[in-house]
């Protein structure tokens, strides 16, 4: 390109200067997030890891050295089931840095200049051709037949047309250029680009703890202030008793110790850990594997339409033919409207790319049973040009018979062919039933010319406007049952969208989607102070021409309602939102690399049905989970009893129980436990039953004192162990055994209690709860 065509010398070499100076440098820069010291201080605040290194420092100190290589062992066991718990996928900013290509030409000092792209200012006047990736924001001042794919910031993957005189004149970075030419003046650089801004807003967004998290973190610290206290009052007591300061230490550790549930959360991590190796299975990819029990949860489902909800490939849906004067479907034409989607056909490149053309040549094959397009040769075309634009090809045979066929706006085929008053109103009155329907409308047109000195412009053939062809995107086979599914769950369904209101809502139609009466703009929807958006998210399930701050607004809202929050993505604009959900959910085939990094959770073959499964594993999970942690504390209550009472009534063996013993117990009584609980099958009318509301206690105090009981009977049996081994003058170490053995056999008919009785309670209960539902 020749910049002095356009009169555009660009910037001076001083004025570049004075620019960088004023705006730094075209780079998006942000914080390393999850670094090796952040996680190595999380591990240190573990209060088990804390007891864990002290007894062990002591073991070693006092020559115990076997014992403190067993201890130093479970530090290490702990800590790996700590970090693999904590350890996070939290590359999104990482991965936008690389959207943008290394180098872009501008025009400099009147001369065309390929540079850095790092080295743009704000200014520059770059040039932008097909194919090309965009590298910063700016304003159209000259194009060409120039188009845009913004499916990144989007969503919607059809190019969009632009020039200087629209209103919608900006281009972004990050974003591809579909076709032709344009020359921009630069107005934004590097974090302050709409893509730069983005990435803001996915630092901004930090990490929540789901709400079981934070119930099983509160009860910890109380067992944990309550272990303090306790491990204070028995070294007091053991040291002015022995004034043995190592062994009285010992004695107040083994007691704190068998206070600290540490079995709860790693019964937690197993159970997530092996739901997600479950979800895997079915092709859902778990990042976070606390998302595992939130899924069952949500309460709310906020869902992309294009994609998700739709095939997101064109199909051919309706026909206008000018002279059969009626609108038909594609298969139920007669022959006119066959010969409008033949021309329409012709009108398309012979080896197409875009999904309407894609669309025109399938229904061209299945309506005609000979196929004339090997017998033709392209032998002249008009690009896409023209305001409104059109498009022209131009066709001829070995026998010298010529096809001259347009497609375009419609307005653009009108304006080139004579019509009568009549005609145009019926022409118009068939786009407006056709578009109201949500479908995207192409005019045909056909012209008859002899020669090979072909006009300068399409525009200046005489054409016959042969009438109108609809596409829309279909909805998946399977979302209707989806949806279903979703509302018999109890779960809202909300469509957040890029798309126009008129799409959405004929789609939502289909589909049996409830609330596709009512829609709200992104434009809209930042207008609204936040005591009104939070009225209105609750009663709006459509959000149309949705961007990334009006998306994250609404997931804000949500929450903010006491909402569990479930988002599914696959653009760049997604990302912020996708992080805020309490569960994010990206696209595994169609979703970008900052949507995957952004979310929880990975849908592997793009199937929304999947969802339906993981959240009726998540409420399994968490039914299980807390039979789990409930069988924890029967089991728990009788080492604590055990390691306290001897050594507070001051028997013959006052310290039964060791360090090395209580922590052999808790590593071995945890894992077990989970895997056997994680197992049982779900329960009946589990996806009949609305989600559990946001507050609810994982510990009620029925449960909880049912646990206490169990765990006192399991106490008087030890202890009655204990003393009839004192009685038959067993020794220490005989009648450790014989407690530690009673103690297992208590785990084992405990655990077996737990899966015969409470699993058929519990389904008695739900199985009236879940009649009443329905």
């Amino acid at each position: 390109m020749s910049a002095s065509n356009f009169n555009i010398k660009g910037l001076t070499n001083e004025q570049v200067i004075l620019a960088r100076e004023k705006s730094g440098q075209n780079t998006l820069n942000y914080k390393q997030e999850n670094s090796i010291l952040d996680i190595l201080k999380n591990l240190a605040k573990e209060p088990m890891i804390i007891l864990l290194l002290v007894t062990a420092l002591i073991y070693f100190v006092s020559g115990k050295i076997g014992d403190g290589i067993f201890l130093s062992s479970a530090i290490l066991i702990v800590s790996a089931i700590s970090l693999f718990q904590d350890s996070r996928s939290r590359n999104a900013l990482q991965k936008l840095k690389k959207l943008t290509q290394p180098n872009c030409k501008v025009i400099r000092n009147g001369n065309t200049e390929e540079i850095k792209s790092e080295d743009l200012v704000v200014g520059d006047s770059l040039i932008v051709e097909e194919g090309t990736s965009i590298t910063a924001d700016g304003i159209i001042i000259h194009s060409n037949d120039f188009s845009v794919n913004e499916s990144i910031l989007t969503g919607e993957s059809f190019p969009v047309f632009k020039d200087k005189s629209k209103e919608d004149n900006f281009i972004f970075k990050g974003t591809t250029v579909a076709s032709g030419l344009a020359i921009v003046t630069i107005t934004h650089i590097g974090n302050e680009t709409k893509l730069g801004k983005i990435g803001k807003s996915l630092e901004s967004i930090k990490e929540e703890k789901t709400p079981l998290e934070l119930q099983i973190s509160n009860f910890i610290k109380k067992l944990v202030i309550a272990g303090a206290l306790i491990f204070v009052l028995v070294w007091a007591i053991n040291y002015f008793r022995s004034y043995g300061l190592l062994d009285s230490l010992l004695k107040a550790l083994t007691l704190a110790m068998s206070i600290l549930p540490e079995e709860i959360p790693m019964a937690f991590t197993t159970f997530m850990a092996i739901g997600a190796w479950r979800l895997m299975k079915i092709g859902v990819v778990v990042k976070q594997m606390k998302t595992v029990e939130t899924l069952g949860s949500a309460t709310v489902i906020c869902t992309d339409k294009t994609g998700t909800l739709t095939e997101n490939k064109m199909s051919l849906a309706k026909v206008f033919s000018l002279t059969s004067k009626k609108i038909a479907d594609p298969n139920e034409t007669n022959d006119d409207e066959k010969a409008l989607i033949k021309i329409a056909m012709w009108a398309s490149e012979p080896i197409p790319f875009d999904p309407m053309e894609i669309a025109l040549h399938k229904a061209y094959k299945d309506l005609h049973e000979k196929d004339e397009r090997p017998d033709f040769k392209l032998i002249h075309e008009y690009p896409l040009g023209g305001k409104p634009p059109m498009m022209t090809h131009i066709f001829e045979n070995n026998s010298g018979q010529r096809i001259i066929a347009a497609k375009g706006a419609p307005e653009a085929l009108m304006n080139v062919s004579n019509l009568s008053k009549e005609e145009t109103q019926q022409i118009e009155k068939a786009i407006q039933i056709i578009t109201n329907e949500g479908y995207r409308v192409l005019g045909v047109g056909v012209s008859y010319f002899t020669g090979n000195d072909y006009p300068k412009t399409q525009q200046e053939f005489k054409f016959t406007f042969k009438g109108i062809v609809a596409f829309y995107d279909p909805a998946k086979k399977n979302i209707k049952k989806v949806l279903e599914d979703f509302y018999q769950a109890g779960i809202l369904v909300k469509i957040i969208t890029g798309d126009n209101a008129a799409t959405t809502t004929a789609i939502a139609k289909q589909i049996n989607f409830k609330g596709f009466e009512h829609s709200l703009t992104g434009d809209e929807l930042m207008k609204l102070s936040d005591a009104e958006l939070q009225e209105k998210v609750m009663q709006t399930n459509i959000f149309t021409r949705m961007f990334p701050e009006a998306k994250l607004r609404i997931i804000t809202a949500l929450k903010e309602q006491n909402q569990i929050v479930a988002m599914t993505g696959d653009g760049v604009n997604d990302g912020p939102a996708l992080k805020a959900a309490h569960i994010g959910i990206a696209m595994g085939k169609k979703g970008t690399e900052i949507a995957k990094q952004a979310a929880s959770l990975i849908l592997l073959e793009d199937d929304l049905s999947k969802m339906v499964d993981a959240v009726a594993m998540g409420r399994k999970i968490y039914t299980n989970l807390k039979k789990a942690i409930q069988y924890i504390i029967s089991i728990h209550i009788p080492i604590i009893l055990t390691v306290f009472i001897p050594l507070a009534l001051g028997w013959i063996y006052p310290n039964i129980f060791s360090p090395v013993h209580i922590i052999f117990l808790e590593l071995i009584m945890g894992p077990t436990c989970s895997i056997i609980f994680e197992n049982e099958p779900m329960e009946k009318n589990t996806m009949f039953q609305k989600p559990r509301p946001f507050t609810t206690t994982f510990f009620n105090w029925k449960e909880l004192t049912t646990s206490i009981i169990q765990g006192i009977a399991i106490t008087a049996g030890t202890l009655f162990a204990y003393q009839y081994s004192v009685y038959q003058g067993f020794d220490e170490a005989h009648t450790r055994t014989i407690v530690f053995t009673v103690l297992i056999t208590a785990n084992i008919f405990l655990t077996r209690f737990y899966i015969s009785n409470l699993v058929r309670v519990s389904e008695n209960k739900n199985t009236k709860k879940g009649n009443l539902d329905r």
